[in-house]
C-alpha cells in the first residue's frame, strides 16, 4: 500500500510554469507506475500523464504534450509534473495515482489533490 501527497500548486499567470510533487509514503515505490491527473470544476477527472517504473515509459494527453513533464526519483520516492507554458484552460485540482499494473487501467491509489489556477 502507498499513500500519496501532492504539493506545489498555486496562482500563476498564463505562460508561467509551475512543478507539482507526489510524495510517497509505503513500501516499493519504485514498483508502481505513477499518473497524473486533473479535475477542473464542473468536469470529469482527465488523465494527464503516466510514468513507468523505471522512468524511462512515458504517455501523455495530447492537449499538454511539449509543455508537461512527468519525471520520477525512486530514490525519493517522489513523482514530479513540470508544467511550462501554462494556459487558463490547464486549471484544474491536480491529482497524483499509483497502481502496481504497467498500463493501470484503473488506478487504486490517489492524493488529496493539489490546486492549479492559471489566469489569462
Amino acid at each position: 500500500q502507498v499513500q500519496l501527497v501532492e504539493s506545489g500548486g498555486g496562482l500563476v499567470q498564463a505562460g508561467g510554469s509551475l512543478r507539482l510533487s507526489c510524495a510517497a509514503s509505503g513500501r516499493a515505490f519504485s514498483t508502481y507506475t505513477m499518473a497524473w491527473f486533473r479535475q477542473a470544476p464542473g468536469t470529469g477527472r482527465e488523465f494527464v500523464a503516466r510514468i513507468g517504473w523505471l522512468g524511462v515509459n512515458t504517455d501523455y494527453t495530447d492537449s499538454v504534450k511539449g509543455r508537461f513533464t512527468i519525471s520520477r526519483d525512486n530514490a525519493m520516492n517522489t513523482a514530479y509534473l513540470q508544467m511550462n507554458s501554462l494556459k487558463p484552460e490547464d486549471t484544474a485540482v491536480y491529482y497524483c495515482a499509483a497502481d502496481r499494473a504497467i498500463r493501470p487501467v484503473t488506478y487504486n491509489y490517489w492524493g488529496q489533490g493539489t490546486q492549479v489556477t492559471v489566469s489569462a
